[in-house]
């Protein structure tokens, strides 16, 4: 993943790159993503989302990403969860609660599988660990549906 340099007092410091998730709850149930690719990854479970690219807000990206992985249109509401550092530091998690618009359904177009999840549900897919301690903040969420 991709850090950007920031010039400020003479110095370099690098931003970690962001990378942005969709919690899109329907129901009391949130979607659940298997990754297709890479090997390593393939079959764990994730928010779907992705890089936020330069000009762009986390909400247009968040858009952006379900349009293309999801062929839905969501509205973004509030934050899950705190930051989630990954790539050693490198990227940053942070993921979003949707709402999927206009009757959309969500298409397996670029992941193995999904499913809708409740509360009880969540444990019952391999997460990827960055997703890990976002469950666990949507796990009330869900539960007070």
């Amino acid at each position: 993943m991709q850090t950007e340099r920031v010039s400020g007092n003479g110095q370099d410091r690098r931003e970690p790159r962001v990378v942005v998730g969709a919690a899109i709850v329907v129901d009391g149930r949130v979607l659940a993503c298997a990754r297709s690719a890479p090997p390593e990854v393939a079959g764990r479970w994730e928010f779907p989302g992705g890089k936020v690219e330069p000009g762009e807000t986390e909400t247009d990206a968040l858009i952006r990403e379900c349009a293309e992985e999801l062929g839905v249109r969501v509205e973004i509401g509030a934050r899950v969860g705190r930051d989630v550092r990954m790539a050693h530091g490198r990227s940053v998690l942070r993921v979003y609660v949707a709402r999927l618009l206009h009757g959309d359904q969500p298409k397996a177009l670029e992941h193995l599988e999904l499913r809708w999840l409740a509360a009880g549900e969540l444990d019952s897919v391999p997460w990827l660990p960055a997703d890990v301690p976002i469950v666990a903040a949507l796990r009330p969420l869900l539960a007070g549906s």
